[in-house]
Formats: C-alpha cells, structure tokens, sequence
C-alpha cells in the first residue's frame, strides 16, 4: 500500500464511488432521523452491536439464529461457540478503543485479537502479527496468504494512512482497512472478525455512524459469504474495477445494515421489540 501523503484520495475518484457514498449517506441519514432514535438510541445501538456480532461470526462459519445467542451463556462448548463468543466480545470491544485508533491502530487490532482469542491453547501467538512460519487458521478466504515480512510492511503502511488521515470518505477508508485486513490475515485466528470489527470502528470514528447503529456485518452477510469472497477478491486484484467493486461491495452492506436497524426502530415503536 502506498504511504503517500493522501493514498486513498484515488480510490475516491473511481466510477461510482460518489454514488455509492451518496446512497448510503442517504440510508443512514433516514435511521438517525427516525423518531425512535431521540429517546431510545442506546437500545438501537446494543441492537445493532449484537446483530452485527451475531452477523460477523455467522461469515466466520457460526451462523446461529440471533434468538440463540440471545439465549446462550456459555459459548467455550466447541469451534462455533468459541467464533460467536469471540465475535461478541471483539464488536463490544471495538466500541471502547476509538480514542486509540487514530493515534495507534496497530495497537487496537493486537487487542481486538487478544479479546478473541482469549483462552487459546497458544497464548504466545495471541494479541500480535504472526511470525514467519506461522499457520493461520481463517478458512473461507479465497486469496494466496502474504508471508510475514510483507504482511509487516503492509501493515505499518496501513497504520500510516489511517494515522496521516485522507480525504477520501469513511466508505473508502472503511473498505481499505476491512480489505486490506482480511487480504493479509496478520494474525493466527479470527482475522474476519477483527476486519469486520475495525471497519466499524471507522465508520463509527468518522462520524459517518457516531452511535453504531449501523452494523455493516449484516449487510455482508446478508449479501452472502460468496458475494463477499468475489467481491473481496476483486480488492486483492488491485485493479479499479475491482477496488470499485469493494468499496461498492461495503457501502451496500452498510446500507443493509442501516435498514436492519430502521426494522429494530420500527418494531420499538410499536412495542414489539
């Protein structure tokens, strides 16, 4: 990834990212003027923040009815409890490190992987970038896994565009950081979640969803796992057809997202929710 000055300003000028932008701005602009959101917007967001997490692991290979995690205290049972849990516990904590992002995101995505991978047998490898050699455990990823030394120097390119900031939209910037997450993979497990974690934590951190209403997890996974993968593998191509194609891939999830929290919106005023 390039380090220059505004590396993401490009990404803005390609064909139909205004429009992307323009129709989701417009989607969540329609759920933060509903009248339920004056005085029941913390019921929306813990809404919105377990349907994403319930959504997030669902595209990690635990797809449960959200009334069963709902329901389920103990998720250590076996590999699908332990992706839901670690999807709960990483979505309600990205919420507690937007103070940091902007001055260490390195340092925010080591703890989202410690805080789901909490309890793993290889406590070593847990909360930091994996080392050369290293196995990943991340199926569903259809993409040739970078070895260490690049995952490294994109990484700390990665951190310097979201430190130096740009002018390109928070869709632009949201899709990079999910894209570039899930193509490198920089840690052993549960690099999904963590991907999927941080693109709220822009989309949040820029103002665009400053209550995180809007869970873009639910409108991946609405879209379905194969659409995500195609979509995900024309940003790993790095053409600007396929680097469009993501943006546009997260701005309608977003969008989904979005809708998914007026349906929450709209069963509270009726006292059905």
């Amino acid at each position: 990834m390039s380090t220059s000055r505004d590396a993401l300003a490009p990404l803005a000028a390609l064909p139909g990212i205004d429009a992307a932008v323009a129709s989701m701005r417009k989607t969540v602009d329609r759920v933060y003027g509903h009248r339920v959101m004056r005085r029941r917007s913390t019921e929306v967001t813990a809404e919105a923040v377990l349907r994403g997490a319930r959504a997030s692991a669902a595209l990690a290979g635990a797809d449960w009815a959200l009334e069963e995690v709902r329901r389920r205290t103990d998720f250590s049972s076996d590999a699908q409890a332990r992706t839901m849990g670690a999807a709960l516990r990483v979505t309600a904590e990205a919420g507690q490190l937007l103070p940091i992002w902007r001055q260490s995101p390195l340092r925010v995505l080591a703890r989202l992987h410690l805080v789901a991978a909490s309890g793993a047998a290889d406590e070593e490898a847990v909360g930091r970038p994996r080392r050369a050699g290293e196995p990943v455990d991340e199926p569903g990823v259809p993409l040739p896994l970078p070895d260490a030394a690049e995952v490294s120097a994109r990484l700390d390119g990665l951190a310097d565009v979201i430190v130096t900031g740009s002018s390109a939209p928070a869709l632009v910037t949201a899709a990079v950081v999910h894209g570039e997450l899930l193509e490198l993979r920089p840690f052993g497990s549960y690099n999904g979640l963590i991907a999927r974690a941080a693109e709220r934590i822009v989309l949040v951190g820029s103002g665009l969803d400053p209550k995180s209403i809007c869970p873009a997890e639910v409108g991946h996974a609405e879209e379905d796992a194969d659409a995500y993968r195609r979509a995900l593998t024309g940003y790993a191509e790095g053409t600007p057809e396929g680097m469009a194609g993501w943006i546009n891939h997260c701005g309608r999830a977003v969008e989904l997202g979005a809708r998914e929290s007026t349906a929450v919106c709209e069963a509270l005023q009726r006292g059905a929710a």
